[in-house]
């Protein structure tokens, strides 16, 4: 299987085309499990795993990125990345990683280009129309997709830790690739409302009271004497 994009393309990324189409390019799948080995050595050969920072800006990439950071320790920014967070030590949020994964070479250009003040060593997944500048070890795939981007999360954290020794290369990981997955809120509670049965609710029906003849039923002489004499 192979990924296709866009027809635009940089000039960096060009060794990682396996075939060109008329509105798309076509990823070289073997090229991108080789980068992703790459990649996975790399960040396995960290000796304290919290030194390396996955960092994802896009609502496609946050939920993997915080899963990959809890399954292999390491630290995790989700949403927007704030400045001088690699260059002022002031603030509170400032950080010294080792390594830095992201998501998107252009959503995260922020945090690459800090990386380069202080010589930290960056890990992208890159598209083929992706800037490659300051990214140390580019992985061609296919981010435009939520889908792809989680599955790519999921793979690189099961090589990880399948490097450290942490499962083995026999054994199927028991992590599922949907728990990866980019979900959206909105569209399932939608589906979840459009699922539910519609109950029609029908007018109520009134039955009118019927009337009873209260002296009838008591019989009697009600003017009659009802004295009794209880001593006799």
């Amino acid at each position: 299987k192979q990924w296709y994009q866009r027809r635009v393309r940089a000039f960096q990324m060009e060794g990682y085309v396996f075939k060109k189409r008329t509105e798309s390019c076509i990823i070289d799948i073997k090229k991108t499990w080789e980068k992703l080995l790459l990649a996975a050595r790399v960040i396995a050969s960290i000796e304290n795993p919290s030194d390396v920072c996955v960092i994802s800006s896009r609502n496609f990439g946050q939920r993997a990125v915080l899963k990959f950071a809890s399954h292999t320790s390491s630290t995790a920014i989700a949403g927007r990345f704030t400045p001088g967070t690699f260059t002022n030590q002031i603030q509170a949020a400032f950080k010294e990683p080792r390594l830095l994964v992201v998501t998107d070479p252009r959503a995260d250009h922020q945090a690459i280009m800090e990386s380069s003040y202080v010589n930290i060593p960056v890990i992208a997944f890159c598209n083929t129309d992706s800037p490659t500048k300051y990214v140390d070890i580019a992985i061609p795939c296919n981010i435009n997709s939520s889908d792809s981007i989680g599955l790519m999360w999921w793979m690189l954290a099961r090589e990880v830790l399948r490097m450290r020794g942490s499962i083995h290369r026999t054994v199927e990981w028991e992590i599922m690739p949907d728990l990866f997955f980019y979900r959206d809120e909105t569209k399932e509670a939608e589906a979840e409302v459009a699922a539910e049965p519609v109950i029609t609710e029908s007018a109520p029906t009134f039955t009118a009271p019927t009337t009873t003849d209260w002296a009838a039923d008591a019989g009697g002489d009600w003017g009659a004497d009802t004295n009794t004499d209880w001593t006799a």
